[in-house]
């Protein structure tokens, strides 16, 4: 039998970022109040309290998880049943690492929108002393809005961090409660999908590798030109390569290769971590390795060369 689904609304921040408040709004809105019975999970205290008794429904029901070691998935599902729920809404503790609720919600709680609340006076102090959990609240966030935004700080800087974790999310720029401003800066691709060889530069690459994933299909039937190592062996057949470079999202820990398949006639004679200069075409097929069909290049060019200054591809 299949589980009923719940909706759940994640709202994330770093303490005294506007969260609380936000959701109080929301749960005074009878737009969204609307007489289901909804789950308040709680995962940190501010300064602001939550009021119950303006709440436009009676049916919310408040509960409170003080320590991350509680938020499991047996906890989460006796919860539901306690309260009989019909849909969730949580207040995301900002120190908290946002796998953990994600590797323990119900396969049935299911997000509807998170949102990411964030204070521009502190922000830049945060990205920089504290910049893998300030990636890991923006990584995933459908809309990020910078509180107590004012006319004097650098936009660009702030667009260009949302950027590097999360090319898709909206950016509001709050100056006052009645003074918001959605963020329309452009974000053109940093080379040319048009020309004969879309040529990938260096500095680009993480920035390419993330398009990529988000919109290959755009890619196939291009003929693309970069650098980067080769991994071979691992049960891959005798003309085929990985070809990719290390990424670094955020900080050194979370470190990743993002690489492709590549199909070269001389491949055997390539060694493993090489690094080369490609001109590929890029083909839609089936492929062992992905055990679907996905991205595979067609060697037209190669050449080995000497590794690259910056071997490991950043987003900022």
């Amino acid at each position: 039998m299949k589980m009923k689904e719940l909706p759940v609304y994640l709202f994330t921040g770093f303490l005294d970022a506007g969260k609380t408040t936000f959701i109080q709004e929301t749960l005074e809105d009878p737009n969204f109040n609307d007489g289901l019975t909804t789950l308040l999970l709680v995962t940190e205290e501010g300064e602001a309290d939550y009021e119950p008794s303006k709440f436009a429904d009676s049916g919310v029901k408040i509960e409170v998880i003080d320590k991350i070691e509680d938020l499991d998935y047996k906890y989460l599902k006796w919860l539901e049943a306690k309260t009989r729920c019909q849909k969730v809404v949580i207040e995301y503790n900002g120190m908290w690492d946002l796998n953990v609720l994600y590797e323990n919600m119900p396969e049935n709680w299911l997000i509807y929108q998170e949102m990411l609340f964030i204070d521009s006076e502190t922000f830049i102090n945060y990205n920089n002393n504290m910049r893998q959990l300030v990636y890991d609240k923006l990584k995933s966030a459908e809309t990020v809005i910078f509180k107590k935004f004012t006319e004097s700080m650098d936009k660009m800087m702030f667009h260009k961090i949302v950027r590097g974790a999360n090319r898709k999310s909206d950016i509001l720029y709050e100056y006052s409660s009645d003074n918001v401003e959605l963020d329309n800066i452009e974000d053109p691709l940093p080379f040319d999908l048009a020309a004969e060889i879309v040529e990938i530069e260096d500095k680009d690459y993480a920035i390419w590798y993330a398009d990529m994933n988000e919109e290959e299909d755009k890619y196939y039937g291009k003929i693309l030109k970069y650098k980067g190592r080769c991994l071979i062996g691992g049960g891959l057949e005798k003309d085929e390569f990985v070809i990719g470079r290390h990424i670094m999202s955020c900080c050194i820990d979370d470190i990743q290769f993002g690489g492709l398949m590549a199909k070269w006639r001389e491949a055997n004679k390539l060694e493993k971590g090489q690094w080369v200069e490609m001109t590929a075409l890029l083909k839609k097929e089936y492929n062992k390795m992905y055990k679907s069909e996905g991205p595979v290049f067609y060697v037209k060019e190669l050449k080995t060369i000497e590794p690259i200054k910056d071997e490991v591809a950043t987003f900022y």
